[in-house]
């Protein structure tokens, strides 16, 4: 089961955190993992640590900001391996304010990078996805994207709207052998939240029901599942990983 044996996978902000730990897992499938990131040193050693435990991948260095670029990488990609199977959009930032203290700059690199940039990944994408009549998007947000939560309104709304455009393209492409699907984390263990004090910690755990922070293997697995031909009957949903955060 979930196997991804001759697929090709691409995979944003693979550099560390969740996206390095979908590109491990994927991989471990059978899939040939595509590392994209803006580093180009830590996406390099994620390629070849990957190639050098019996797994197949490759990398290339982009801003996903810059579409020109990042459409020339998605076609290389097929130029090169015959085809993209398997698109992750996990590449995000934030800029946390109140709002009455939030800038218009933070507002759009935000919505820019969270947002349009995964737009314009999707849109270049489909293409090749088209004409192999098979494709699966997962689109990386947030239980924040469905709760809001306070001094992040612009990443709320980054969230919030790609809940909302997955479900809009899942229905175009339904047809046509493409599933589109979101993942929103909770709190997940990773070099963010490794910042957070520890008091803040042991508040946010009395907040989730399982009792203790998620593991980026957590979400890893839950992208493995909707990646595979299992979950072929499975679109435009939002999966949360939270430990039971957002009943609570």
């Amino acid at each position: 089961m979930f196997k991804l044996n001759n697929k090709v996978a691409l995979v944003t902000g693979a550099s560390r955190g969740i996206g390095k730990e979908i590109a491990k897992v994927i991989s471990q499938a059978g899939a040939h993992v595509v590392c994209l990131a803006r580093s180009e040193k830590k996406i390099k050693e994620l390629s070849d640590s990957i190639n050098n435990n019996n797994g197949s991948a490759s990398y290339y260095c982009c801003d996903i900001n810059d579409s020109k670029k990042f459409s020339e990488i998605i076609k290389s990609i097929v130029t090169k391996l015959g085809s993209l199977d398997i698109l992750i959009n996990n590449a995000g930032i934030t800029r946390d304010s109140l709002l009455l203290r939030l800038s218009e700059e933070n507002w759009d690199i935000v919505l820019d990078t969270n947002l349009k940039a995964t737009f314009q990944s999707i849109k270049a994408s489909l293409r090749p996805m088209f004409k192999n009549k098979f494709g699966r998007i997962i689109n990386i947000t947030s239980i924040v994207g469905l709760t809001g939560n306070q001094g992040q309104a612009n990443y709320a709304a980054s969230k919030s709207g790609l809940i909302g455009m997955s479900k809009s393209i899942a229905k175009e492409v339904a047809s046509r052998g493409i599933t589109i699907n979101c993942i929103a984390p909770g709190w997940i263990e990773t070099e963010m939240t490794n910042e957070i004090s520890k008091d803040s910690k042991e508040d946010l755990i009395k907040k989730i029901p399982i009792g203790k922070i998620g593991e980026p293997k957590d979400i890893a697995y839950t992208v493995l599942f909707l990646a595979s031909e299992e979950a072929k009957y499975i679109t435009g949903q939002t999966i949360t990983v939270d430990g039971g955060r957002i009943i609570n």
